[in-house]
């Protein structure tokens, strides 16, 4: 399936929220595709990472949040699994996991409990290889007006994610060192 056409199905053509979703998935891509060459050994599966890099912020245009110029009702910490019912609708199963599972390092049954959040009451954290090379480009990029393409430090990641919590910076530093990057 053309993941091009559905991100054109939820999306206007020239919609500023479409810039944005387009702009950070090739950022994510791009650094996707460079953490997956480094790991050849593993396998990786390109085609998809490609496809998925695209679409893993696919909800966040049911969300409330005009600074990505996107004006539904919704949390944005709900843009993962809103993102996930749109891709399960279009029949791509697997991609909408990583929609699911990209936020932060994961979000696990105890932060959503700890921190009542708005979520499904299950844990939603990388599994595959792709999810976890998905999620850690991501970490890579902001979604901020005209930074789509600065990429951030290793040490700026570490801080960012490092600072929910002593769990979070230890799975941020374990993925950097699973996939070569420190």
């Amino acid at each position: 399936m053309d993941v091009k056409k559905i991100i054109d199905k939820y999306y206007l053509k020239n919609n500023s929220a479409r810039n944005v979703l387009l702009s950070h998935g090739k950022a994510v891509s791009r650094k996707a595709l460079e953490i997956a060459e480094k790991n050849k050994h593993l396998n990786p599966d390109i085609q998809f990472i490609k496809e998925a890099s695209l679409v893993h912020d696919m909800g966040m245009i049911l969300t409330d949040s005009p600074e990505i110029f996107c004006y539904g009702d919704k949390e944005y910490i709900l843009h993962g699994v809103l993102g996930a019912e749109i891709l399960k609708k279009e029949g791509l199963e697997k991609h909408a996991l990583v929609c699911e599972r990209h936020i932060g390092v994961g979000i696990t049954l105890r932060d959503i409990k700890e921190n009542n959040l708005p979520l499904p009451k299950r844990d939603m954290i990388p599994i595959s290889i792709e999810e976890e090379i998905i999620c850690l480009a991501d970490k890579f990029f902001s979604k901020k007006k005209n930074n789509f393409f600065t990429e951030k430090t290793i040490s700026e990641v570490i801080k960012k994610i490092g600072g929910h919590g002593k769990e979070k910076e230890e799975k941020i530093n374990f993925l950097l060192k699973k996939y070569s990057l420190v």
